[in-house]
């Protein structure tokens, strides 16, 4: 027989010492090295109680992954939007400073100066009704005790009509 081609159990030719086919089945068997498997490492097939603790672990392993992804999902989804809605934020004041600094006669002019005003009032109104519709409110810090949790300390004056 050529050395390519692939031989099975009833291709084994006895050798000429005389050794019978199951005799030389048995040595290569025995002549072939150990393998060490990961299947050594798990319990024995005749233990349905390791196995079934095994397979309930992988389960609740399985589930934690799930629910890990998900939470991790919804917080990217929650501090993404903010960081946009933050920065909204600089847009709505810079609007309500522009309307603030224009002098009361411009506002009641005729022409196209009283047109823009309008269109920027329009603007800033419509942001902060969008602003709110999801959930962000402006707040008025004016006269409350500092609140780190929604002030933002820009600068420190003091001033003898608030306590400190």
């Amino acid at each position: 027989m050529s050395a390519k081609k692939k031989k099975d159990k009833s291709d084994i030719e006895p050798e000429s010492g005389g050794e019978d086919t199951q005799s030389q089945i048995d040595g290569a068997e025995e002549a072939a090295p150990e393998v060490e498997s990961d299947a050594d490492q798990s319990p024995p097939a005749d233990d349905p109680a390791a196995l079934k603790d095994q397979l309930l672990r992988a389960m609740a392993e399985a589930e934690n992954v799930k629910k890990r992804a998900e939470r991790d999902k919804q917080e990217t989804l929650k501090y993404a939007v903010s960081n946009f809605a933050r920065d909204l934020l600089d847009v709505a004041d810079n609007l309500s400073r522009a309307m603030a600094v224009i002098p009361e006669e411009a506002k009641d002019s005729d022409g196209p100066l009283k047109n823009f005003i309008m269109g920027v009032e329009i603007t800033e109104k419509e942001l902060l009704r969008v602003l709110e519709k999801h959930g962000i409110q402006r707040i008025d810090p004016m006269g409350e005790l500092f609140d780190y949790n929604f002030h933002q300390a820009m600068t420190e004056v003091e001033d003898a009509n608030h306590p400190p």
